[in-house]
This record gives structure tokens, sequence and C-alpha cells, in this order.
């Protein structure tokens, strides 16, 4: 499986003391390459949890690679900025919907089923995503 990991995710795999810790951490084991990031979902997940050294260890370990540089797609993210204005979407969510876009093989790996089930990539496709089970 390929994926693209949001900011829930990586928290999730971080913190033994989240909810979600146990199925992150035995999907994380299903990978056999990295999973794609960018550096908002890395400082958000650093915010999170509170400590860089954590976040920076994902990317120094190999499970996580920075795949994805804002300022080559500024049109793309305020067209995205745009269009979901109403739901308020940080960057890093724009950023993964991005992503969506230029992996179309990856599913966004995340913990939140909100947004993700109103956004769309490419205007109308149904991102795919990994959840983790309903409780």
């Amino acid at each position: 499986m390929r994926g693209i990991a949001d900011t829930g995710f990586l928290v999730a795999l971080a913190n033994r003391t989240d909810e979600h810790h146990e199925w992150a951490t035995q999907l994380a084991a299903q990978f056999s390459e990295p999973l794609l990031t960018c550096e908002p979902v890395l400082a958000e997940t650093a915010f999170l949890v509170g400590d860089v050294r954590i976040a920076l260890g994902m990317l120094e370990d190999g499970l996580i690679v920075l795949a994805f540089e804002s300022r080559d797609h500024l049109t793309p993210l305020g067209a995205l900025a745009e269009r979901y204005a109403d739901r308020h979407p940080d960057l890093a969510d724009l950023c993964v919907i991005r992503m969506s876009e230029l992996y179309p093989t990856h599913s966004v790996i995340r913990t939140d089923r909100d947004d993700f089930q109103v956004y769309r990539r490419n205007k109308r496709e149904v991102i795919p995503t990994v959840l983790p089970p309903e409780t």
C-alpha cells in the first residue's frame, strides 16, 4: 500500500496514549516504502506531539519523506483555499488534497473523518482514505 501521511496518523503513531495508537502502529508495520507527507503536516505533528525531535525522527527513520513543496503549487493551493473557504481549511489539509492529486495511487492516512468526506481532488474525485475503525 502507498500512502500520504496526515497529521492525525503521525500523532497517533507517536503518542502511546492516543486512542488510535495501536491502529497506527499496526498500519505502519505494513508499509514497505516511506509514506509521503509535507512540511505543514510535519509542523502540526511536532506541535501536537510537543516534541519536534519525534517528528524529525520520523524523517530520519525513513517512515516518511517530504514529497511536496508548497511554493511550487501556489495557484492550485489558492484555488483549493477558495473552493473550501467555508470549511476554513488549514494549510496542511490543502497540501494533502493537492498531494492526492499529484499521487493518485496513494491513499491519505488520517484519523479525522469529517473534512475529507467533503474535500475532492481534481474538483470531483473522492479522495481515497485509510481510517481507523469506528469505535
